[in-house]
């Protein structure tokens, strides 16, 4: 049986799908929802969600909260200078490794979802802009042939990506971080220095916005 054709088990479905409510959210930080309440969401069994909260709780992205009930941590200042710390590390990094291997069809691909992104942001559709942005970055990082890196990246974007929400909704559009057109035109040059510099400057704009909101709700 070829890929295409081959049936998702019913877990790795129930995972992605709660994994993606986290990444683009739809989860609140901070604010509990009950298990059977995820199971309604999902349109999933018991045993899957279950499942998927466990993985997600061993990643970082869930909080068991009682009376079975889970939540989104909230990201505190001393988390979010870990996280910024490794996001600037590992993500520019995947970006200098992609550069040379990127094929003109992938830069093509990166340029229609950053369309995807502009189109989310003047349209003031926050869960499509999270889920595009989401996209584009790790359509670069995989073409860098890092697994290790990836999976650190992935992790990090899993504790990060429910406070850009939060911060984007308090603050609209300007929050938004994005310096794709940077990262595209070095793209096309085969420039990984300059591509790794646009990357690494598009984070440290969330992170910025990130901590600006901490220090205001402190």
């Amino acid at each position: 049986m070829d890929a295409e054709n081959r049936k998702i088990p019913s877990h790795e479905v129930t995972y992605a799908r709660l994994r993606d409510m986290i990444l683009f959210g739809h989860l609140a930080p901070g604010a509990p929802v009950t298990i059977q309440g995820l199971i309604g969401d999902l349109g999933a069994g018991m045993t899957p969600v279950r499942e998927a909260i466990r993985r997600l709780t061993a990643e970082g992205a869930l909080l068991p909260q009682g009376n079975r009930r889970v939540a989104v941590p909230p990201l505190t200042a001393g988390m979010l200078d870990q996280v910024a710390f490794a996001r600037l590390a590992i993500e520019p990094r995947l970006a200098e490794l992609a550069a040379h291997r990127l094929t003109d069809a992938q830069i093509d691909r990166l340029e229609g979802i950053d369309a995807a992104v502009n189109h989310a942001i003047d349209n003031g559709r926050l869960p499509d802009y999270l889920a595009a942005n989401h996209a584009f970055h790790f359509a670069l990082y995989e073409a860098a042939e890092a697994p290790v890196l990836l999976d650190l990246a992935r992790s990090l974007w899993l504790r990060a990506g429910p406070s850009l929400r939060v911060v984007i909704d308090r603050y609209g559009r300007e929050a938004a971080p994005d310096l794709h057109r940077e990262a595209l035109k070095a793209m096309r040059a085969r420039d990984a220095k300059s591509l790794a510099a646009a990357i690494e400057s598009d984070i440290q704009q969330g992170v910025d916005h990130v901590r600006q909101a901490l220090t205001e709700a402190s």
